[in-house]
C-alpha cells in the first residue's frame, strides 16, 4: 500500500514562509505526478499545485502563483511545497497526493499537515 507522509506544517505569521514535504514509499508503479491540495474549515478540498515526475513541469492555482513553489527529489520520492508571503486565507490542512503515470486523477493521498497563518 502506497504511503505518503507529510511534514513541515505549523503556525506562522502573515507574510512568513513555510515549507511542507511529502515522502512517498511503497510505490509499486511509475509516478506520473505529485501534487498538493488543501482544505480549509467549512470548504471543499482545492488544488494547490502539481509537478510531473519525469519532466518536472509545474502547475499552480491562481491564488498561490508567485508565492508558492513546488519541487521534487526523484531519488527520495519526495515533493516539497515552499510557501512564501503567506496569508491568513492560506490556512488549511495541506494534503499530498500521487497520480500514477498515464492516469488522469490523483488516487493516493496522505493524511495531511496543518498550516495556520495568523494575521
Amino acid at each position: 500500500q502506497v504511503q505518503l507522509v507529510e511534514s513541515g506544517g505549523g503556525l506562522v505569521q502573515a507574510g512568513g514562509s513555510l515549507r511542507v514535504s511529502c515522502a512517498a514509499s511503497r510505490l509499486t508503479f511509475s509516478v506520473g505526478a505529485m501534487g498538493w491540495f488543501r482544505q480549509a474549515p467549512g470548504k471543499e478540498r482545492e488544488f494547490v499545485s502539481r509537478i510531473t515526475w519525469r519532466s518536472g513541469s509545474t502547475d499552480y492555482a491562481d491564488s498561490v502563483k508567485g508565492r508558492f513553489t513546488i519541487s521534487r527529489d526523484n531519488a527520495k520520492n519526495t515533493v516539497y511545497l515552499q510557501m512564501t508571503n503567506l496569508k491568513p486565507e492560506d490556512t488549511a490542512v495541506y494534503y499530498c497526493a500521487v497520480r500514477r503515470y498515464l492516469d488522469s486523477t490523483f488516487n493516493y493521498w496522505g493524511q495531511g499537515t496543518q498550516v495556520t497563518v495568523s494575521s
